[in-house]
């Protein structure tokens, strides 16, 4: 089967080398992705606020691989602060009330200081 890259466009995807997705026998490995607007470039200075940025690139990496959020199976987010955690509990929850994926919760210094949340996701392509 076939790899197949998809990217959202943003210049951080060219100038690091990396895609948003891959999709490859079923399945779609999402890159790390944080609060940026990328339609704007812009990044919110809530946590709140990133994660459904961050979630929404997600959703729209996912369509366009063939899988939607319903479709996660795995989980990793990582928080520069360990108590803005909390804030974004039911945005997750919303997001993922169907999967229920596995996930880790990574409490670490992220690429640029005003980056306060990153989340990578693995899902299913369903047949």
């Amino acid at each position: 089967m076939p790899v197949r890259h998809i990217s959202t466009g943003s210049p951080f995807e060219a100038q690091i080398g990396y895609s948003r997705a891959v999709v490859v026998d079923g399945w779609v490995f999402v890159a790390g992705t944080t609060g940026y607007d990328y339609t704007q470039m812009q990044m919110p200075d809530g946590v709140a606020a990133q994660c459904r940025n961050a979630l929404a690139t997600i959703s729209k990496a996912l369509q366009d691989a063939g899988s939607s959020l319903d479709h996660v199976v795995r989980v990793n987010y990582i928080v520069s602060d360990a108590e803005d955690w909390p804030e974004c509990w039911p945005i997750t929850s919303a997001a993922f009330a169907k999967a229920k994926p596995a996930a880790t919760m990574i409490s670490a210094g992220l690429q640029n200081p005003e980056m306060k949340i990153e989340i990578e996701v693995t899902a299913r392509v369903p047949a």
